[in-house]
């Protein structure tokens, strides 16, 4: 586990319940752990649904100052800085989806390359409209690597229906996570699911609780 993990994806990928799963996971090991979104294009911190737990645990959370409202503010509180330049403190970064949501990104990037300490992963939903195949979800990173140009560390298979996914949908998205990771280059580092689904032969088994609103 690195100091500063980020996680990026297309629109509705699950990382945000991912980067909430993962703070849970940092906080068993590290005594500093803090989560914030990053994301500027739509400031709504679908994670702050389990702020209150997440401080239960020890976890600074750190939302846009208009988060889960309708107010769209293209900036960033200052605290988020102060994740990336403090080495003391195990990061975890909720970034913007798409590009357009990895630009805000952009200004940490020196920090986080001079470090050297992290890593990206790209959060994969092979049932989500444009990243159905391997190859369209290559697209996506790309895109998202040229706005920010911080280079992608490994792949997080996410694939899921909601609610209504059962094992089955998970098990028939690894050769596709597979097949990205091979044209990628990239590890598939884990395969996300439901614990309510019980344990699943799969690749970097990785359960997570689902919070309120969102996979």
């Amino acid at each position: 586990m690195k100091r500063v993990t980020l996680f990026c994806g297309h629109y509705g990928s699950g990382k945000s319940n991912i980067a909430v799963n993962y703070a849970f996971r940092l906080r068993e090991t590290y005594d500093k752990v803090a989560l914030a979104d990053v994301d500027v294009v739509n400031p709504y911190f679908r994670s702050l649904d389990s702020k209150s737990e997440l401080e239960e645990k020890g976890i600074r959370v750190i939302a846009l100052p208009f988060a889960n409202t309708n107010v769209d503010l293209p900036a960033l509180p200052s605290e988020v800085y102060g994740l990336v330049e403090r080495r003391d403190i195990h990061a975890v970064l909720d970034v913007g989806g798409d590009d357009r949501g990895a630009l805000a990104l952009g200004r940490f990037v020196p920090y986080i390359q001079e470090e050297n300490d992290y890593d990206m992963f790209f959060v994969a939903n092979f049932y989500r409209p444009l990243t159905r195949t391997a190859t369209e979800a290559l697209g996506v990173m790309n895109e998202i690597f040229s706005a920010c140009r911080l280079p992608f560390t490994g792949i997080i298979n996410n694939s899921n229906l909601g609610e209504e996914t059962v094992a089955r949908d998970v098990v028939e998205t690894v050769a596709e996570a597979e097949k990205l990771a091979e044209i990628s280059g990239l590890p598939l580092v884990y395969t996300t699911y439901s614990e309510r689904l019980g344990e699943i032969n799969v690749p970097s088994p990785f359960p997570i609780r689902l919070q309120k609103k969102y996979f």
